[in-house]
Parts: C-alpha cells; structure tokens; sequence
C-alpha cells in the first residue's frame, strides 16, 4: 500500500471538485467584472466606490478571493509533491505559500470591506 506523501485527508477527486468548482467562480467573476466594464456608466472614483458599496460584489469579491487561494494551494501542492522530494525544504515551501496566501486573504478582506 503506497502511502500519500503530505495529504491530509485529501485526495485526488477532492482536488479535482475543488479546482474545478473555483474555475467557475473565477470565471463568472470575470464575467462580472467585464459585463460591469463593458455596459456599465463611465469609470470614476465615485462610480468604483459605489460598485463596491454593494454588499453582493463585496461577498462576490472575497467568494473570487477565497477560490483564487484555493486554485493556487492546491495547484502549488502538486507541482512542490511532484518535484521538491526532499521533505524538509518541501515542507519550508509549503508553509512559506501558505504564510503567503494568507496574508493576501487578510489583506483582501480588509481591502474590501474597509474594516
């Protein structure tokens, strides 16, 4: 029985869904932001801030925000576990994204939210 090199409780159909289902949310975002770009009024200061005033583009936002954290942890995991075979150094990496996408989650929220 081969044992899985760094997962915890994952597998490979768990990180297909979730790749899969944060492509879409990813996409109907940019469809979002295009359509508001395309069709919506002139681009001012006072324009942006109202579009994102709204609390469904705010949740829309950190909902794109999460799902980006979440393609590109599960998309670094495979490319450090295919080729970083030294556990430590892998492990180092590993923890220096996560460091990484976290502060970048923080940072969006407070961003959007203005908290």
């Amino acid at each position: 029985m081969v044992n899985p090199v760094s997962s915890v409780g994952r597998n490979g159909v768990h990180d297909f869904v979730l790749i899969r289902a944060s492509a879409i949310i990813l996409t109907l975002y940019t469809f979002y932001m295009l359509g508001y770009f395309l069709f919506g009024p002139t681009l001012t200061y006072e324009v942006w801030t109202g579009f994102f005033a709204q609390t469904s583009t705010k949740v829309f936002t950190m909902l794109a925000l999460f799902s980006v954290l979440i393609h590109a942890w599960i998309g670094m995991w495979q490319v450090l576990t295919d080729y970083i075979k030294p556990a430590a150094l892998r492990a180092g990496i590993q923890f220096a994204i996560v460091a990484m996408l976290l502060i970048y989650l923080l940072s969006g929220f407070f961003i959007v939210w203005g908290v």
